[in-house]
């Protein structure tokens, strides 16, 4: 298949760049994925639409201040360390980080963070630099990857998040073209958000409300939480011409040992498992491409990388219903909805999309595909 299958126009004015005043308040287009058929609703009328025997599966994902902006230092000649900051008057040009997956386990057994990032601008930095920011906090570039990353090594301090918190920016992706406000750190942010780690937000899951939720589990609908941090793996752009070439980025997820229960009594009774959002659909189709296919269907409790990339001709073993929203052109994102619905039904339903002028991409409206 090639890349270019996985096009459509959207023009510009289409792309969603502030969250609705209502978190709920979105359109949402209802496609059949067998008969092709779809119809036009709002996101409010989802509790109705489920079933009462639905699983309803989130991911319980946090997004943390990912972006940080600081000055070359040049190259490193003394090691790093709070007393050794960059003097001022050598800081050198500009530099965007987006920090991307933490390499590093959490600051107790060791005195440092090291974190794989993208960095702009990429090809000037070179291995040996060091990067100045606000609060004292430095980082060295001890290696060099494709693409712009980088592997950064920051300085020790006392509590490396709490100063991303103060310095630190909601990262906003690319075709959103302005900078982050004060209302993303809510907005960029969904309500049931519990373990920090993306730099991207599951973005299905930015209609829920504490009312919506509660409607939900009021009907007799269950629900479960996985956990997959939104990384590279999701929102990088693909670069092959042919998607069978494309590598996805391994991206960190667990299953706790209450959702492995649920879905596995969900399976085992065949119930409808729905899935908001793509990053939910890949742990778990992750974690059933780790059962053998002769094998009854249980997930287990338990961590891992996924690194699973879904385009037509996958075959799903868990996931039966899918909220999502409109993805980009030719993205992963959009070859995963196209494996669960159909490329042609996908597109078909894109375009009518396009012509009602709905809201596309993370602040905009979605789907739901059964």
């Amino acid at each position: 298949m090639l890349v270019s299958d996985f096009n459509y126009h959207l023009p510009e004015e289409l792309i969603a760049q502030q969250p609705l005043a209502d978190r709920a308040g979105a359109r949402m287009l209802h496609l059949d994925r067998i008969s092709g058929q779809w119809k036009d609703r709002s996101f409010r009328e989802l509790s109705d639409m489920l079933r009462p025997a639905d699983l309803l599966v989130f991911n319980n994902t946090k997004v943390f201040p990912a972006r940080l902006y600081g000055h070359r230092a040049g190259l490193c000649s003394q090691p790093l360390s709070p007393r050794n900051p960059a003097s001022k008057e050598f800081l050198q040009g500009k530099v965007e980080i987006l920090l991307t997956r933490q390499l590093s386990p959490d600051p107790a057994s060791v005195s440092f963070w090291e974190w794989q990032a993208l960095v702009k601008p990429g090809r000037k930095i070179g291995v040996g630099e060091k990067i100045h920011f606000d609060q004292s906090l430095e980082a060295e570039v001890i290696a060099r990857g494709e693409l712009g990353e980088r592997t950064l090594r920051f300085t020790p301090v006392d509590n490396f998040f709490a100063v991303l918190e103060k310095i630190g920016h909601i990262p906003l992706p690319p075709y959103i073209s302005r900078t982050d406000s004060a209302t993303d750190r809510d907005r960029y942010q969904t309500v049931y958000a519990r373990e920090r780690g993306s730099v991207a937000a599951p973005t299905a899951g930015l209609h829920f409300t504490p009312e919506i939720l509660e409607r939900i589990r009021a009907r007799g609908i269950e629900t479960a939480e996985i956990t997959l941090h939104v990384g590279l793996g999701t929102f990088q752009p693909i670069h092959t011409d042919r998607v069978e070439d494309h590598k996805m980025h391994r991206e960190r997820f667990s299953i706790s040992s209450e959702a492995a229960q649920k879905i596995s009594s969900a399976l085992a009774s065949a119930r409808r498992i729905v899935a908001v959002g793509t990053t939910t659909v890949r742990t778990l189709e992750c974690c059933a491409a780790q059962v053998a296919q002769d094998q009854p269907l249980r997930l287990e409790p338990h961590s891992g990388e996924a690194e699973l990339f879904i385009y037509p001709g996958f075959q799903f073993r868990v996931v039966q219903a899918l909220l999502t929203n409109f993805h980009l052109p030719q993205s992963t994102l959009l070859m995963l909805v196209s494996a669960f619905a159909g490329r042609e039904r996908v597109l078909a339903a894109y375009e009518h999309a396009v012509e009602q002028r709905y809201r596309f991409f993370s602040y905009g409206d979605c789907m739901l595909i059964e």
